[in-house]
């Protein structure tokens, strides 16, 4: 009888489809990290650029009346005014020295009006209290700053949160809105400081630089490609396994099925022992 092999061929045929299915996925997760790495590239190659600039005045990057350009986030700015500092507010939840710490933000008014916020640094929790201990007060009076531009940040999911001059990021309409002249604030970026001059008495704890770590985007774009291949190979290392334990299967029914000719030479070796036995008998 003619063996059917439509079941294995259907099998095998589901195999290859799992296999192409997972390579697309791959293929997918994989080309995503490539765009995760290119984007982190040019996250890092801004950095170089502008992190060491030389400063410029405020009105060079945003003229009044324009937005902040993303190209110019991490470029230095120098300018004088006045620190607004009963105005300051507090960022929470902010990581620094392992804590979950605050960010002291107050705003500063340049000489033609127009207010900066400036991200003055951090304070660490109070040692039996949630809230600081002690903050660092602004220098007062006149004050040449110098800080890095940085584009404010969205609010988050319980949306607007102002509590007791604490707020959950550097949301820039938010503080805009608590500032006591809030049209003045500049709300497309803020200030990350650098230095102050004259130099505060106490000074904050200084924020982190920006990371240099490229990531492992790179890394995990070539395991994914690793991975649909490693696919392709597992199902045809699946797909030999069972050719061949079909060959053995099929060899070993061989040995074993009973075929006429068999038993005709079966019968044959028993007629011709037993005439040898009659021979020895009448010898």
């Amino acid at each position: 009888m003619t063996r059917r092999p439509a079941p294995a061929a259907v099998r095998w045929s589901g195999y290859a489809a799992i296999a192409i299915v997972f390579a697309i996925a791959c293929a997918f997760l994989s080309h995503w990290q490539f765009e995760r790495n290119a984007s982190r590239a040019t996250e890092l190659a801004l950095v170089e650029r502008n992190y060491d600039a030389a400063p410029v005045t405020l009105s060079t990057l945003i003229p009044e009346g324009m937005e902040f350009d993303p190209e110019d986030e991490w470029h230095p700015v120098t300018e004088t005014g006045r620190y607004l500092v009963d105005e300051q507010l507090l960022v929470r939840n902010r990581p620094h020295g392992g804590t979950a710490a605050f960010e002291v933000l107050v705003p500063f008014q340049l000489d033609d009006g127009r207010i900066l916020i400036v991200d003055r640094g951090w304070v660490p929790p109070g040692e039996s209290t949630r809230e600081p201990d002690d903050i660092a007060g602004a220098p007062e009076g006149a004050v040449e700053i110098t800080v890095r531009l940085r584009p404010g940040e969205p609010l988050t999911s319980s949306g607007q949160s102002l509590d007791d001059g604490q707020i959950p990021t550097i949301n820039l309409p938010l503080v805009a809105s608590v500032v006591s002249d809030g049209d003045r604030v500049e709300q497309s970026a803020y200030g990350a400081l650098v230095s102050e001059n004259p130099a505060p008495v106490t000074e904050l704890g200084a924020l982190d630089d920006p990371s240099e770590d490229p990531g492992p985007h790179l890394s995990y774009a070539i395991q994914w490609i690793l991975f649909a291949i490693m696919g392709f190979v597992f199902i045809g290392y699946m797909i030999r396994t069972e050719v061949r334990a079909r060959r053995e299967d099929d060899e070993d029914d061989d040995t074993t099925r009973v075929t006429p000719e068999r038993t005709r030479g079966r019968l044959r070796d028993r007629d011709a022992d037993a005439e040898d036995a009659l021979v020895d008998a009448l010898g």
